[in-house]
């Protein structure tokens, strides 16, 4: 399957394919949580059943997602030592502390905090029980905080010296954490997690409307993630483009792959929209492009002079094909929100939110559209990073372990097997879950009665007050 693949690819292929599992659950539980805090506080302040229900659906899927992130983590995080041992030897002294941080400020906060969210409503009150469940939303917000600030110093590396054994030395601790990238990537990454859960709440609310077994709950989180979509959508746009803005200054030959641009234009750089990046002939392929936006976009000046990947040395260049269709697919997602969210906002002004097939099914159709956008994000990110681990300083053939190719080859198979039938079978079950109209035992909002217990998580039952007197 992988024969005459070398070593370095085959790591990197293993990373990229573990990581890319891991992140969807983050960004889905980052935003999950602090949905959660809502409903939660919702539910205490006007003490409408709907919201309860809302916080009891959503807390069964939350857990399992949970789950599922915190494993797919570990199992990353053994590749440090297993593929890249030179890289942790070498980078270990920065990145090392930054991870035990997370561990120590975040993961403890959350599983401190998480089984009285799950399961304490009803033993430590309702005022404990609504603080572990904002705590629980902080901890997920600071372990991204901690994480991207480790990925941020490897794309922008600043506060360190390099010893005479090659290895990097923390210099001024301020200068790693808040290194010249990290604010925008910690920014776009938190709305990123904002907009997956919102779509992927809208997504079910809409699965629920257009097979008519919509309820109150239903029709209620609809709503909410499409006033988050219209919101956010528009930040996360603005975001990118500082994002963006920020990564021409500090990682040049990135955006010159994010944009095609294999030459330089002195007056004035196109933006091109599609085309084939041929890296071998240093051109763009069928490029359909409009004059000087690229400039406009990236300097705010129509003749301002952008450099090309001619004034690069090829050994320096990432794979531009990957990274320049990995960067549109993110785009195109973004603006795909943001129209969703435009057309939800027309029609809620025409009373018609509820009444809406069409929007219904693009909001269905864009459910998985936020882990799309941050999977072509980090795509766009680690990618354009290439042929370096730590940006200009330490390349990924320098950081690789003495490891066999075979040996990778083998490794990376059963992480292939073993991967679709564990986070198969729990996405499987989630989609389950979601299946289920909110505040009913079954899918089918007209034979099912008050809902009692949660019933449908082996462990997470749940008393429910009745309705009857709500």
């Amino acid at each position: 399957m992988f024969e005459g693949v070398s070593a370095e690819l085959l790591a990197r292929i293993q990373f990229a394919f573990t990581v890319s599992f891991h992140i969807v659950f983050p960004a889905f539980s980052i935003g999950l949580a602090s949905y959660l805090t809502v409903l939660n506080a919702l539910w205490l302040k006007t003490r409408d059943q709907t919201y309860l229900d809302l916080f009891l659906y959503w807390k069964k899927i939350f857990a399992v997602a949970f789950g599922m992130g915190v494993v797919s983590g570990i199992v990353m995080s053994y590749q440090f030592g297993t593929n890249w041992s030179v890289f942790s030897e070498k980078a270990g002294p920065v990145i090392g502390p930054l991870m035990a941080y997370e561990v120590m400020t975040a993961f403890f906060l959350e599983a401190g905090f998480l089984g009285i969210m799950l399961f304490g409503r009803e033993k430590v009150g309702e005022g404990l029980h609504m603080f572990a469940t904002a705590i629980v939303a902080l901890g997920t917000l600071i372990s991204a905080t901690w994480i991207l600030s480790v990925n941020s110093w490897m794309q922008t590396p600043a506060g360190f010296l390099i010893n005479e054994q090659g290895q990097f030395i923390p210099e001024d601790w301020w200068a790693i954490v808040f290194n010249p990238s990290f604010p925008y990537r910690l920014t776009h990454m938190v709305l990123a997690a904002y907009l997956t859960t919102a779509f992927v709440v809208g997504a079910v609310a809409a699965w629920h409307m257009l097979r008519g077994k919509a309820n109150e709950g239903s029709r209620r989180m609809f709503s909410m993630a499409m006033w988050m979509a219209v919101l956010v959508a528009p930040m996360q746009i603005f975001m990118g483009d500082q994002h963006g803005l920020n990564t021409l200054e500090h990682q040049p030959v990135k955006v010159m792959a994010m944009e095609g641009h294999f030459e330089s234009h002195p007056n004035g750089a196109p933006l091109i929209l599609f085309g084939m990046p041929n890296q071998e002939e240093k051109r763009v392929d069928y490029a359909v492009e409009i004059p000087k936006l690229s400039s406009l976009i990236l300097k705010h000046d129509l003749n301002a002079p952008l450099d090309g990947l001619d004034t690069v040395p090829d050994d320096e260049e990432p794979p531009v094909a990957i990274v320049f269709w990995s960067f549109r697919i993110m785009v195109a997602m973004g603006f795909g929100m943001l129209l969703v969210g435009a057309w939800a906002l027309v029609n809620r002004l025409r009373g018609k939110l509820y009444e809406a097939p069409w929007m219904h099914r693009a909001a269905l159709l864009m459910g998985p559209s936020g882990f799309v956008a941050v999977l072509a994000g980090w795509v766009t990110t680690e990618v354009g990073r290439q042929p370096y681990t730590v940006y200009g300083l330490l390349r990924t053939s320098q950081s690789l372990s003495p490891v066999e190719a075979p040996a990778l080859a083998t490794s990376l198979t059963l992480f292939i097997i073993v991967y679709f039938f564990v986070f198969g079978a729990g996405t499987f079950y989630i989609l389950r879950l979601m299946n289920v109209v909110p505040g009913t035992t079954g899918p089918n909002p007209e034979t099912a009665g008050p809902m009692r217990t949660t019933g449908l998580v082996p462990g997470l039952q749940q008393p429910e007050p009745s309705r009857e007197g709500a």
